[in-house]
């Protein structure tokens, strides 16, 4: 690992109060997430609130939707009107099978505080009315609050914050709402959210149809615009998984070759022929690496699981992750050489490529709409590479790391300090 350079110490000056800088009511010493229960959107608030230095000062409430059953296909449903719904269902079965059952029983309505019985995970539910309370009557003595939410089921709630506290917080929404940008302090979204503004995309719309796409105006001064997705990974925390998986990783013969496997989604589709095709390439490669280590996403059809570990499984190259604790995602990123990624998952792409490692991208010819457009910028920047089985692992190449997250903090900070605010951590 190469050398860390600390920085020069201080010059001792007179630190001054809060009271001479703006007072308390200027300073952001914490933060809330409002998240969906998808680790995706919730790491990227993290990662921003974490390059902003309130990481031990933030707490992480839910927008959670009712599962399982007919739940699963209603998840187009606005929230609100989604858990109305299945209370609603959940009642009209209890007095069904109260009637079927011919029981003189007196019927309790169930409870929805924090999910009650309507399926949702018990955990701090984002609740409106508390968050906004909590802003206005902690002001005087804790300052603002910074406000950081990513994902469709969070959209309504974090405007709202805004609307009702709009002295009291600033609002981050991560990921790109589709309407009614001016309703946030700040968005932050990737490049590719806007391609359908581009002419290649008007091109593939029915003239028809265009007027339904969104987003249908460019990006304004108070929009952040990202080459991938904001994550969790940074210097330090490479540093802090090279240290903790030190003992794991250092022994393994090099060069070492992680393999990250998403899933299909609606716009990358594949199936059995991809885990195919990748299994060829990677014994192809095992000339030129001494170590390959495998790890799936939870959105692995057990179909491509399946061929992957039949295939590869009793390779003494080889180790395909069982999924069980610890999870050695942080040690592959440190320890890895070079990793080898399906084209599905922006953010399992994103965070391969804030290491400066070579990254090999297999299924890309698979994606359409905004996913071409993504892994062509990262291609026209040197970042990744297509994988096709002949590469040589133990050549290494290398590329300026994406950077999103700590650059989208700085313009956060900017942006507070146009206000007049600033975080203190």
């Amino acid at each position: 690992m190469r050398p860390i350079r600390l920085p020069e110490p201080p010059s001792p000056t007179m630190v001054k109060a809060d009271i001479f800088e703006g007072g308390v009511y200027g300073v952001i010493r914490r933060a809330i997430v409002i998240g969906n229960g998808s680790s995706g959107s919730e790491n990227q608030c993290i990662g921003l609130v974490q390059a902003l230095g309130l990481a031990d000062k933030h707490v992480l409430y839910r927008v959670s939707r009712p599962r399982g059953g007919i739940n699963e296909w209603l998840h187009w449903l606005p929230v609100s009107l989604h858990k109305r719904l299945d209370y609603i269902m959940i009642q009209i079965g209890v007095y069904t099978r109260i009637l079927l059952r011919s029981k003189r029983t007196k019927l309790v309505p169930l409870s929805s505080e924090n999910g009650g019985s309507m399926g949702l995970s018990c955990i701090l539910e984002a609740d409106l009315k508390h968050i906004v309370s909590m802003a206005k009557e902690t002001y005087e003595k804790d300052g603002p609050l910074l406000v950081v939410a990513s994902g469709r089921d969070t959209i309504t709630i974090a405007s709202s914050i805004r609307r009702m506290a709009k002295e009291n917080v600033f609002v981050v929404q991560i990921q790109h709402p589709r309407l009614h940008l001016n309703r946030f302090d700040m968005v932050i979204t990737p490049h590719h959210d806007y391609y359908p503004l581009t002419p290649q995309a008007q091109e593939q719309v029915p003239r028809f149809i265009r007027k339904w796409i969104t987003p249908r105006e460019p990006p304004d001064q108070h929009v952040v615009l990202t080459v991938g997705a904001l994550h969790r990974i940074d210097f330090a925390t490479l540093r802090s998984a090279a240290s903790a998986w030190h003992d794991a990783f250092a022994p393994l013969p090099k060069p070492l070759l992680v393999v990250n496997i998403g899933g299909p989604t609606s716009s990358c589709r594949y199936g059995v022929d991809l885990a195919k095709q990748l299994v060829t390439g990677l014994l192809s490669v095992l000339a030129s690496c001494e170590s390959v280590r495998i790890s799936f996403s939870d959105r692995t059809p057990e179909k491509v699981y399946n061929v992957v570990v039949k295939e590869l499984g009793d390779n003494p190259k080889v180790y395909i992750w069982d999924g069980q604790e610890p999870n050695p995602h942080l040690g592959h990123l440190a320890w890895a050489d070079a990793f080898v990624v399906t084209a599905d998952s922006v953010s399992m792409i994103s965070e391969v490529c804030s290491t400066g490692k070579p990254v090999y991208v297999i299924g890309t010819e698979r994606c359409k709409w905004k996913y071409s457009a993504f892994h062509k910028s990262l291609k026209e920047r040197g970042v990744i590479r297509p994988f096709t089985g002949t590469e040589d692992i133990s050549e290494s190449w290398s590329y300026p790391p994406l950077n999103d997250t700590a650059e989208a903090a700085t313009r956060v900070r900017e942006e507070l300090a146009k206000r007049g605010w600033r975080i203190r951590p």
